[in-house]
């Protein structure tokens, strides 16, 4: 997988790219990163990237000219990736999406400024997502989420293989169940004791029908859309034990 980033602030990306368990599985090759600042293929003075919107109005607009020589040059680096522009206005980014992310072997993500681009640079891009319905200074943050997202679903980014298969949403739709570690008590709180049983049903059941009513409880959007078959139903009716 690699991932090139279109951004007028690369350090940034490169920064935190650095660190934690993402930055380890860029470090190990799991994943490779390629940057590009749409200021070097500026032809104007200073560099510039931007101008006043036509039809007035306040803030600035990122120019066409530098963005789609960006998008071209990345596209030559990384070809068949496609181009992801991540915007307010975009469809908000799930599991599902960075499932489908992983299985492709590179991506192209366009973080925008000030006031957005230039419509006509649309016409080089083939998706455009959102992480949430708010509004940033800038695009980085967002392809940063996607990215590590993204990353640690990739085959060695993470210690355990697994990890990724047991976290929220990936598990049939559902927040994680609760976690627990040592010490077993911490103050008047202990551990339920079927994580200490040993007894391996009992515990795929616990936690199963915890992660049910947390994402019920928290999520009812989520559950709503998704539903409940009828085993998942009479485990939840059932008293804890």
């Amino acid at each position: 997988m690699r991932f090139d980033v279109i951004s007028i602030f690369p350090q940034l990306i490169e920064q935190y790219l650095q660190e934690g368990v993402v930055g380890r599985g860029l470090a190990q090759g799991h994943f490779r990163l390629g940057l590009w600042n749409p200021r070097d293929f500026s032809t104007l003075a200073h560099r510039r990237v931007d101008d006043r919107p036509f039809g007035g109005g306040p803030g600035m607009v990122m120019m066409a000219p530098p963005l789609l020589a960006a998008i071209a040059a990345a596209r030559e680096a990384n070809p068949g990736a496609p181009v992801i522009y991540l915007s307010p206005q975009g469809k908000v980014l799930n599991q599902g999406a960075l499932q489908r992310f992983a299985g492709c072997d590179g991506l192209i993500l366009l973080a925008g400024r000030y006031e957005g681009i230039d419509e006509r640079v649309m016409s080089a891009v083939d998706e455009e997502w959102s992480i949430g319905d708010y509004v940033l200074a800038g695009g980085e943050l967002p392809a940063l989420v996607l990215m590590e997202g993204v990353a640690r679903l990739l085959p060695g980014v993470l210690g355990h293989p697994d990890s990724a298969g047991e976290d929220s949403f990936a598990h049939n739709g559902l927040l994680d169940c609760p976690h627990y570690t040592r010490p077993e008590r911490v103050g008047t709180q202990e551990v339920p004791a079927v994580l200490l049983s040993g007894d391996h049903r009992r515990i795929a059941r616990w936690r199963l029908r915890q992660a049910l009513r947390r994402s019920l409880e928290r999520r009812p959007d989520l559950m709503q859309a998704r539903g409940l078959s009828a085993e998942e139903r009479a485990l939840l009716e059932q008293e804890e034990n």
